[in-house]
């Protein structure tokens, strides 16, 4: 079987095998070269699925395989369209189709979360067909990420298998800029499955960014998927290497020379995360000090990004950071003088707007306050819904508020909006 062969049928490992066989390097030597076991090599070659998308990377670099290649050994599989198919250019045709309409509205009935999740699920074992008459991918991504920005989140699940599928037939030109778009499609899965608590399938969409992100030669997307990869390890408890992986992104950023604001603001995200990452850790100075810099970092930035920039951030979005780090290193009191001055106009998205109030919640709830804590994540419902009912550690909290202060004002309003979401 040829190397193409092994690539089409999504092989690594095979691939992997047999660059090592054509240096005549036994298990053992190889697995020295890459700093794993000969039974680690060995599990590698033999297995279908990757488990250990770093340690293919180093053994594929180890044996001189093309990078093309490698990456088509990675992608999911394509599934056929049925000859018998026929898509849907617009919602008129959809209207008028009865077998479709009813389709439709038996997919709606069962388009709850895990209905959703399983849809994506699909879409990552193995990637959709393309799809026909939805309009370019720029355009329908940025639509994806506004939804985000609303905190519709359900939405953005329900339009992301489409949005693989595109990228992926997209990404056949090897082009730079196509890999990137679609290392982009990956990044927003990993950001809105986080929200969601999704943490394993998290994982997997912000490996394929960084996949396909290092594939570009993008150091903005690297970036924007190596923040992805953090916030899973930080979910994960893995505080130590998240900051490692954010230290060194915000080298690579700032190593670009930050001759853009692109690239300054680039730059101060990864700040703010290293600082919040930090402080889950326990490190305090450190935090601090990151928080500090992403200041200075931000200053020159607009307070109202352009549509469309990869990292939105402004310096009093860096303000509602330093909430974020404070109430992390265990200071309620310091995490609500920090956002004294903030105000939810200052944000140009629902989903910031609704994390101020978020944030202000968590801290008030630390400190004792169920009356400031149910009145700030009604501000925080108010401006985004989903922000409150989708957040395993938000609804963590409303439930402890129904329990423990079940006539508080506003506390059986929160309660049926989580229990209603389901």
């Amino acid at each position: 079987m040829t190397a193409s062969q092994m690539a089409s049928q999504r092989r690594p490992g095979a691939l992997i095998r047999l660059g090592r066989e054509h240096h005549a390097w036994t298990l053992a030597a190889f697995g020295e070269r890459i700093g794993c076991s000969a039974a680690t090599v060995s599990r590698l070659e033999r297995r279908s699925r990757v488990v250990d998308l770093a340690l293919v990377h180093r053994a594929a670099a180890e044996v001189g395989m093309p990078r093309h290649v490698l990456m088509t050994s990675l992608a999911p599989p394509l599934v056929a369209v049925p000859a018998g198919t026929r898509v849907t250019a617009c919602s008129r045709d959809a209207e008028e189709d009865p077998m479709r309409r009813r389709t439709l509205l038996t997919a709606t009935a069962a388009t709850g979360p895990a209905a959703l999740l399983m849809g994506l699920d699909e879409a990552l074992a193995a990637t959709p067909a393309p799809t026909s008459g939805l309009g370019p991918l720029d355009r329908r991504l940025a639509t994806a990420r506004q939804f985000y920005d609303k905190g519709v989140h359900g939405r953005l699940l329900a339009v992301l298998p489409g949005l693989i599928a595109d990228g992926h037939r997209g990404a056949v030109s090897r082009q730079g800029l196509d890999q990137a778009r679609l290392s982009a499609v990956y990044t927003l899965a990993s950001s809105v499955l986080s929200k969601v608590g999704s943490h394993e399938r998290a994982r997997l969409t912000a490996d394929r960014a960084r996949t396909w992100a290092e594939v570009s030669g993008s150091p903005l997307a690297a970036a924007a998927a190596a923040r992805e990869l953090a916030i899973v390890w930080r979910h994960q408890d893995r505080h130590g290497e998240a900051q490692r992986l954010m230290t060194s992104a915000a080298a690579d950023v700032e190593a670009t020379g930050l001759r853009t604001d692109a690239s300054a603001a680039a730059y101060a995200q990864m700040l703010c995360t290293l600082a919040y990452t930090a402080a889950r850790g326990g490190q305090r100075a450190q935090a601090l000090a990151m928080v500090e810099e992403a200041r200075r970092s931000a200053r020159h930035l607009s307070q109202a990004p352009p549509p469309g920039r990869l990292f939105p951030i402004s310096s009093v979005a860096v303000d509602l950071y330093a909430v974020g780090v404070h109430w992390a290193l265990g200071d309620a009191g310091a995490a609500l003088e920090a956002e004294k001055n903030l105000r939810p106009d200052q944000f140009p998205t629902a989903e910031r707007k609704a994390r101020l109030g978020t944030d202000m919640a968590r801290a008030w709830w630390a400190w004792n306050r169920p009356e400031q804590t149910a009145r700030a994540l009604l501000d925080a419902y108010r401006a985004s819904p989903g922000e409150v009912q989708d957040r395993p550690a938000i609804r963590g909290i409303i439930n402890e508020l129904a329990e423990r202060h079940p006539y508080t004002t506003g506390v059986r309003e929160l309660h049926a909006a989580v229990a209603m979401a389901g």
